[in-house]
């Protein structure tokens, strides 16, 4: 049997948080000449619609930047699923953009993304779940989030 990114994603027991709504002037995804999805940058929304707060290196440690990471790529996937339907859409990530709100001496950005990076390679798999990717590190993020991520996908062709 062929695992679907839906069928994947349901494996990981994991939960979608609500689709964050824009709170500013830009759409949350945007589809060009039907084949590629530009995501703008998510933050870090739980379940409940609240979201991680702090900054890495002074208000939480490493491992829970990644968890972080990890929530912001689910919320990436609740935005792409309520605007395409499905994740079985999605053909393969592309690019991520990883910013990183931390202190000056934080020097471990790569290892927070891969929170989201090790989530998407789950749903897609390896070869389709992996694009290009930067992690940076940032002084500061809106509402003091400590992980903001920004993605591009390739659509399947119909």
């Amino acid at each position: 049997m062929n695992n679907t990114p839906e069928s994947n994603f349901a494996a990981l027991g994991l939960n979608l948080p609500p689709a964050p709504k824009p709170v500013g002037v830009y759409k949350p995804l945007l589809i060009v000449d039907k084949r590629w999805v530009y995501v703008s940058g998510h933050g870090t929304v739980q379940d409940d619609g609240t979201l991680i707060i702090g900054r890495i290196g002074k208000d939480m440690d490493a491992e829970k930047g990644k968890l972080a990471a990890r929530q912001v790529g689910l919320a990436i996937l609740s935005t792409l699923k309520a605007n395409l339907g499905s994740l079985n859409r999605v053909k393969r990530v592309i690019k991520v953009l990883g910013m990183v709100n931390c202190t000056d001496d934080f020097e471990k950005h790569p290892f927070i993304i891969n929170g989201c990076s090790e989530l998407f390679a789950k749903v897609w798999g390896e070869e389709n779940g992996i694009g290009v990717r930067s992690a940076v590190g940032m002084g500061t993020l809106p509402d003091n989030i400590p992980v903001e991520i920004e993605a591009m996908f390739e659509l399947e062709e119909k």
